[in-house]
C-alpha cells in the first residue's frame, strides 16, 4: 500500500446480555486516514450465521465502498459465535480483511466451544480454520484474506493512534457501547 490516504471501515459489535439470543448491534467506522468519516450500523443475530452477508451489504450499500482500501475485524467472530468468512468477504468486496486481536486466540477453546454448544458450530469451526492462524505482527495478531500478513500490519500501524488498535476499531467499539448503553465504556 502506497503512502496515500487510507480508506478504511472497521467493525465491531455492541455489548449484549449473555443471554441475549436476538438480534446484535454492529456499527462500522469509516475513516479517511486518521480521520471519522461516517458511521454505518446494522444488526446480526447473536450466535448466528448471518455476519458475511451483513457485513457484505453494508460495505456495498456504503456510499464510501468506491474509496475503501480494507476491511478491519476486531475478531472473527460477531454477536458471540457469528463467525465471518473472511474468504468470502474479501472475494464479494475485492478488497482486503484483516481481523485485528490484541492477544493470541485460545483456538482450543473456541473449536470446544463451538462444536460443544453452539448451533452449526462444525461449520463455524471450518470458516475458522480457513481463516488461518493469527500472525503476530506489530504487537498485535493478524488473520487475513486478500494481502499478506506483513502488508495486512502496515495497514495496521497507519491507524494506530492510542495504542495497539487501529482507530477504526476503535471508534467502532466507542460507538456501538454509546448507542447500546448510552455511554462506551472499556477498551476495546
Amino acid at each position: 500500500m502506497s503512502r496515500t490516504t487510507l480508506h478504511v471501515i472497521g467493525f465491531d459489535d455492541g455489548p449484549f446480555d449473555p443471554r441475549h439470543r436476538g438480534d446484535v448491534l454492529v456499527v462500522g467506522a469509516v475513516f479517511a486516514g486518521t480521520r471519522l468519516d461516517a458511521v454505518v450500523s446494522g444488526k446480526v443475530r447473536r450466535d448466528g450465521v448471518n455476519a458475511t452477508r451483513v457485513l457484505r451489504d453494508l460495505v456495498r450499500r456504503s456510499r464510501f465502498f468506491p474509496q475503501l482500501h480494507a476491511v478491519l475485524l476486531q475478531g472473527i467472530a460477531l454477536a458471540g459465535f457469528n463467525v465471518v468468512d473472511l474468504p468470502a468477504l474479501h472475494a464479494a468486496l475485492g478488497i482486503p480483511v484483516i481481523v485485528v486481536c490484541r492477544r493470541r486466540p485460545d483456538f482450543a477453546r473456541v473449536k470446544s466451544a463451538l462444536l460443544g454448544s453452539v448451533p452449526g458450530g462444525r461449520r463455524k469451526w471450518r470458516l475458522v480454520e480457513r481463516a488461518g492462524r493469527p500472525e503476530q505482527v506489530s504487537g498485535v495478531y493478524l488473520q487475513c484474506a486478500g494481502t499478506s500478513p506483513a502488508e495486512a500490519g502496515r495497514i495496521v500501524s497507519r491507524l494506530c493512534l492510542n495504542g495497539a488498535l487501529p482507530e477504526p476499531l476503535r471508534a467502532a467499539h466507542l460507538i456501538a457501547g454509546g448507542i447500546v448503553r448510552g455511554e462506551s465504556t472499556g477498551r476495546p
